[in-house]
């Protein structure tokens, strides 16, 4: 055990046996040796803020009672801790807590498919879910999309820097207009979506778009790693509209957006829709590795083995999972996200208004950005976004024991995804160290 060493051996040994790969380690320099709620402390006895909470994993923050409980009734009680997809008492708990997480309509005629403990998998076994059922090839995606790093999630990533240096992606991707509302992909008005509704429902229904039938469609609610853009609820219904006229199995992606984040137990809730396929991980773990697809059952054409994984199985995060899904219900964690995001934003809107350099601020409860910009110029609206401010606003909130993570187009955009656990109080500290950092980058 190597628990009484520093922040700086801790580290050496890390940069020293791990692969070039590693990322968050670059730009937060720490080792962390406790946690809880809100709070992380370092090998060296530090304590900081965390607003990454395992990139929105931690929906209750880390080590929340209810959750911690229920692994040690687990364990102390000798339960099996894995299982491969022979049922549990405790696994049909945790569907139990899920199906009435997800609204009615959908669950009335729904199935799940437990996966391996990613979420891209989850990606990976919806793509196989909607080719399988349907007969057809092509998948269509969004630009600023971000749904994992394996083969197919990956083939419909936004972000082409990821993708350029491997060879063989999935063929029969498409990657269609985001209605990005700072940052409109036809350069109009951000709150005119109608022609990106158009441009799309002319490549569904246009013999000549060079689109064959697509198997499925696959969205964000709210874009991520993209950036923190939400899609307007109008064209959500939009798009629920045009992939139901087109008989295309629409695949919404609450990874992250789901469990309560952005004020609704699921995001596509805002929009008052019902999806086909909904893929989900991150948060649905309680903290533990866990991925499963829910889906129609008129998609459930698969032989037995279709999909499979070693660790879909994995007893310790389903109980986590549904002690978290049970404590998000019991106690209106979505309102309170809700509550909490508005109070948040309001501060990081009375700092946009103070510095020209922050281009925009959005996001929806606890899913919230904020994105930095070049000087404004009379030809250039928005001004491009500016990744060497948002790094080094990042940096200066780590220096106040604050942990942020950027993103989006050039990572120009501060993130935030606390626990919906968080307290009035602590997001007023937060606000207040982020003002800090920014005041002290941009003067």
């Amino acid at each position: 055990m190597r628990y009484d060493e520093s922040n700086e051996k801790l580290r050496t040994s890390q940069q020293e046996r791990e692969s070039s790969a590693r990322t968050y380690p670059r730009s937060l320099p720490f080792a962390v040796d406790h946690a809880q709620g809100l709070e992380l402390r370092d090998a060296d006895g530090n304590t900081y803020l965390d607003c990454l909470a395992g990139a929105g994993t931690l929906v209750l923050g880390h080590n929340h009672p209810k959750v911690t409980q229920e692994v040690e009734r687990l364990l102390t009680e000798d339960r099996p801790l894995h299982t491969l997809d022979i049922t549990t008492p405790e696994k049909e708990a945790f569907v139990d807590a899920v199906f009435e997480s997800l609204p009615d309509e959908f669950t009335e005629s729904a199935k799940i498919q437990f996966c391996s403990p990613a979420g891209t998998d989850a990606v990976e076994a919806a793509i196989k879910l909607v080719k399988t059922a349907t007969g057809n090839k092509p998948v269509l995606g969004f630009q600023g999309g971000y749904h994992g790093m394996t083969n197919g999630a990956l083939s419909l990533m936004g972000d082409k820097a990821t993708k350029e240096p491997v060879q063989g992606l999935m063929p029969g991707t498409h990657h269609l207009p985001f209605p990005d509302p700072y940052r409109h992909p036809f350069g109009l008005d951000g709150q005119n979506h109608q022609p990106v509704t158009a441009f799309i429902e002319r490549v569904l229904t246009d013999p000549k778009s060079g689109v064959t039938s697509p198997a499925g469609m696959i969205f964000e609610p709210v874009q991520g790693e993209g950036g923190v853009n939400p899609a307007p609820e109008e064209w959500i219904r939009d798009i629920r509209r045009l992939t139901r006229q087109e008989e295309i199995p629409l695949i919404v992606d609450e990874i992250q957006s789901g469990m309560g984040r952005t004020g609704e137990m699921w995001a596509f809730e805002h929009a008052d829709i019902i999806p086909d396929v909904v893929t989900c991980s991150k948060g649905i773990g309680g903290g533990l590795p866990l991925a499963v697809v829910i889906y129609d059952d008129s998609l459930d054409e698969w032989e037995p083995g279709a999909h499979a994984g070693t660790f879909r199985g994995h007893q310790l995060a389903m109980a986590a999972g549904r002690a978290t899904i049970r404590e998000i219900l019991d106690n209106d964690l979505d309102d309170h996200a809700a509550q909490m995001g508005e109070r948040f934003l309001t501060r990081l809107q009375s700092l946009e208004s103070q510095f020209e350099r922050i281009g925009d601020v959005r996001g929806r409860g606890l899913m919230l950005g904020v994105e930095f910009v070049d000087e404004h110029d009379d030809g250039d609206d928005p001004p491009d976004p500016n990744g060497d401010l948002a790094a080094a606003v990042k940096a200066e909130c780590f220096e106040r024991q604050l942990v942020i993570e950027t993103g989006g187009r050039d990572s120009a955009v501060a993130r935030f995804l606390p626990p919906l656990t968080v307290s009035p109080n602590e997001i007023d500290e937060v606000a207040t160290r982020f003002e800090e950092a920014v005041t002290t980058v941009l003067g």
